[in-house]
């Protein structure tokens, strides 16, 4: 198995054009990646439309059918997945390669962890480099022995499960919603009722889907911000339809790209709107960025809803560590749109991003560096004071193998004095394929 990374490919975009017209961004990746776990833990067929066909997915799908699910492309975004239930799955007889799905990876250890089978993780040099104690520790507390582990608690690793796995009480020590769906994931495998406490709400689709799909998931209000999330274990899953909504975080950078593009005025499609996804949204109104909602609408159980977004005048905001949870993804590409807002922006408490795809806090302020912003790091606080005119220009933005990095700094790029380079754009292809024709489409100049 290569965990090699193929020769670097830059990509680079520049100032034109103002960006027309209508796009619908990829499925979410979130709720692809459980399409496909709940899926392999049903009895029966489930049917799913829009799924994000990136390569993290398609990690997880692999995954799955390794564990023992059929599974079966029919067209683009339509997938069909014949479950084996739980405590149905089969011991993989490989690997478990998860390329770069750190989602993928985390979530899967608290599945096949539960089951009485061995099973063993890697993944590319990236998600070699991510830490996986905090999902290991709880998954020890239910009975799954960790055979062995990279350095630090890393993959490659191997977990053997228990002949009954048991259900605990467990307080998050971070917000983290892949913490919290190992467990509950482990849950469904053992006898009596599994509770995850967390001091601050995470998104919630794992819960949402466990409902949608037929186990009882019961939600308590936690202190002031949190969630107490109690599972019934061993319900009998089963197979249903699923549509995938389009991912925020995917949506996040055509919706900034319009926002800082003189002359911008897209339509979003889909979008979805869930309260625990949309903290970018909520900071952007709060900077003064013109975003309507219109049709809004269910699918697949999330609210979504079309997105008018037209160039505005951004002022700069303290968004509140409490605001974390639901944008962490989005920091990136908050702080280009802060680049360009007149007055500072306060990012506060990102200690999360210095554990993302790569360390992104330092990735970030490394970039803005580059482009000639004025920034600083304070503790866990990113603090950038923007301008209307960013340089842009400098040296290629290093993306360490993030895929959020390269499109934040080429979103940069639309709207500099001067183009912007990313180092290589090849990992966009993990999770948004389809962005740099998308971004064409609206009329954006990026060039690989």
């Amino acid at each position: 198995m290569s965990h090699a990374h193929g020769p670097a490919s830059p990509v680079s975009s520049r100032s034109g054009n103002a960006l027309k017209g209508r796009i619908r961004v990829p499925g979410d990746k979130s709720i692809s990646h459980r399409s496909m776990i709940f899926g392999l833990l049903s009895i029966g067929e489930t049917r799913v439309e829009g799924l994000l066909e990136g390569d993290d997915v398609l990690r997880t799908a692999e995954a799955c059918r390794a564990l023992g699910a059929t599974i079966t492309r029919e067209a683009l975004g339509r997938w069909r997945i014949k479950g084996v239930g739980i405590g149905g799955l089969v011991e993989p007889k490989g690997i478990l390669d998860f390329g770069n799905a750190g989602t993928g990876s985390r979530l899967m250890m608290g599945v096949a962890g539960s089951h009485p089978i061995t099973t063993r993780f890697d993944g590319d040099a990236s998600l070699r480099k991510r830490p996986m104690r905090r999902i290991l520790d709880p998954l020890v507390q239910m009975g799954v022995t960790v055979v062995s582990e990279a350095e630090g608690g890393r993959v490659p690793l191997t977990l053997r499960g228990p002949k009954e796995t048991i259900p605990i009480t467990y307080e998050t020590p971070a917000a983290s919603a892949q913490i919290k769906s190992a467990i509950l994931l482990a849950g469904l495998n053992s006898p009596g009722r599994t509770t995850v406490i967390e001091r601050e709400a995470t998104r919630d689709h794992t819960e949402r889907m466990l409902r949608h799909f037929g186990a009882t998931v019961e939600v308590a209000l936690h202190g002031a911000d949190g969630r107490a999330i109690t599972l019934q274990g061993q319900p009998e899953l089963r197979g249903t339809d699923i549509v995938v909504p389009t991912d925020p975080s995917s949506a996040a950078f055509p919706l900034v790209a319009a926002l800082i593009t003189p002359g911008s005025d897209i339509v979003l499609e889909g979008v979805m709107m869930n309260p625990l996804r949309t903290g970018l949204i909520t900071t952007l109104l709060e900077m003064g960025a013109s975003i309507e909602r219109l049709n809004e609408r269910d699918e697949g159980g999330e609210t979504v809803a079309d997105l008018r977004v037209r160039h505005s005048k951004l002022a700069g905001v303290t968004v509140p560590h409490g605001r974390a949870p639901a944008m962490i993804d989005e920091y990136p590409i908050l702080a280009v749109a802060a680049s360009f807002a007149e007055g500072t922006t306060r990012m506060q408490g990102l200690h999360e991003l210095r554990v993302k795809e790569s360390d992104r806090l330092a990735a970030v302020a490394a970039g803005l560096a580059e482009a000639g912003v004025e920034h600083e790091i304070q503790g866990d606080d990113l603090i950038v004071h923007g301008s209307r005119t960013v340089r842009g220009g400098g040296n290629p933005v290093a993306t360490h193998l993030d895929h959020r990095i390269a499109m934040s700094f080429l979103v940069m790029g639309l709207a500099t004095q001067e183009p912007v380079t990313v180092d290589d754009g090849a990992m966009i292809m993990t999770s948004f394929p389809t962005f740099i024709p998308l971004m064409r489409e609206l009329g954006a100049t990026i060039q690989d």
